[in-house]
């Protein structure tokens, strides 16, 4: 195994967790934070070191060495809650932005903020972030309500994304990784990667689905109380129940019925239709950013698939994480897995970090010694 290596695979659940970080531990994850963040943004730059964050085992893996637990949900917030706490933009050369609930929406404000010192189009990479969060809420229903939005921004204006959504009925988080890319399309399987428990979904994003996602910016081009009206008579014959049960996609089995398909609320996707129609989008990217949100999605689905035979995915593209539980015996975790965090052992790693950061930046050899023994840190 190496922290930076990746070898190592595995699965990683993500319960919700309750409680708090205990007081005394916050500024012992903040020195971890500070000190690994250094050590390899002087290895490996800036934008490597962003890229680190877009893969859900190195993300956990840093969120182990600071004294999270290993399989908390609330490994999300608290860990980008720490690093958004001691980022210094203009020495490490990124930003992180965001955050969990109300802080979500300080985005553009932030990018606003952070434009005077990166050279960066705030208003461009807010309209990414804005669409990102659609994506995994509109294209993708997967029964995960997003709570979290974490971007990071290099000074060159390369990006990433982490959020998070939870299942209360099940117990779950998932976190969804992005990152910039070439090659990279918003609406066509664009994650880096999706940490969670596997389950159903209604999946616009899947390659297979170019039909239905042309065939919806076609919909939205039509009278509002037209769709309405088709929805409601395939609702009425019990089209929603046999889409649900299995519908033309002989693959979905009864047993993997999916209990947010559920009728919507008609005079609500007739408002929102009308408001996208009169944007006139012409791709889905443009529709969800026009404000087509899951609701008025569902019932053009159905629509979709059972007039014109043009489905979406049911299979949830949530990958396989790392496993990272080795991680956590760096100082223990929050909640005491697999053991209660050490304090002394902590402040001992955390002099031996600094000892070797401040050579690494006076000596070069002296830099990859620390950065050999950063290694051995994750085992």
């Amino acid at each position: 195994m190496s922290l930076f290596g990746l070898e190592i695979e595995g699965v990683a659940d993500l319960p919700l967790h309750g409680g708090r970080v205990p007081r005394w531990l916050i500024p012992i994850m903040k020195r971890l934070a500070s000190a690994i963040i250094d050590v390899m943004v002087l290895e490996f730059g800036a934008e490597t070191t962003l890229e680190r964050f877009a893969n859900p085992l190195w993300f956990q893996a840093f969120n182990n060495v600071i004294g999270m637990d290993w399989d908390s949900s609330g490994s999300t917030t608290v860990t980008t809650g720490i690093l958004k706490s001691v980022l210094k933009p203009a020495e490490h050369g990124f930003a992180l932005l965001g955050g969990k609930g109300r802080a979500s929406l300080r985005v553009p404000d932030e990018l606003e903020a952070l434009s005077g010192l990166f050279n960066i189009d705030a208003s461009k990479l807010s309209a990414l972030s804005r669409l990102v969060a659609k994506v995994d809420t509109t294209l993708l229903q997967d029964g995960y309500t997003l709570y979290h939005h974490s971007l990071f921004v290099s000074e060159s204006g390369r990006w990433a994304v982490v959020q998070q959504g939870m299942d209360v009925s099940k117990g779950f988080a998932r976190r969804y990784h992005w990152l910039d890319k070439e090659d990279l399309m918003f609406t066509v399987e664009p994650h880096n990667a999706i940490a969670g428990v596997r389950g159903s979904a209604v999946n616009a994003l899947a390659k297979e689905c170019e039909g239905l996602r042309k065939t919806v910016v076609d919909l939205l081009a039509e009278e509002p109380t037209r769709l309405a009206t088709q929805y409601e008579r395939l609702v009425h014959r019990g089209g929603l129940d046999a889409w649900v049960s299995g519908g033309t996609i002989a693959a979905i089995s009864k047993t993997h019925r999916l209990a947010y398909y559920r009728p919507v609320d008609v005079e609500k996707v007739i408002r929102v239709l009308q408001r996208v129609r009169e944007r006139r989008p012409k791709t889905i990217e443009e529709a969800l950013l026009a404000g087509l949100g899951p609701s008025t999605a569902l019932a053009l689905y159905l629509i979709s698939d059972l007039i014109y035979s043009e489905p979406p995915s049911f299979k949830d593209p949530v990958t396989t994480p790392y496993d990272p539980f080795r991680y956590a015996y760096a100082i223990g975790g929050k909640d005491g897995i697999p053991y209660p965090v050490d304090p002394h052992v902590a402040k001992q790693v955390l002099r031996v970090l600094g000892d070797l950061i401040e050579k690494a930046k006076l000596e070069p050899k002296e830099r990859s010694f620390a950065i050999k023994k950063l290694r051995e840190l994750g085992g």
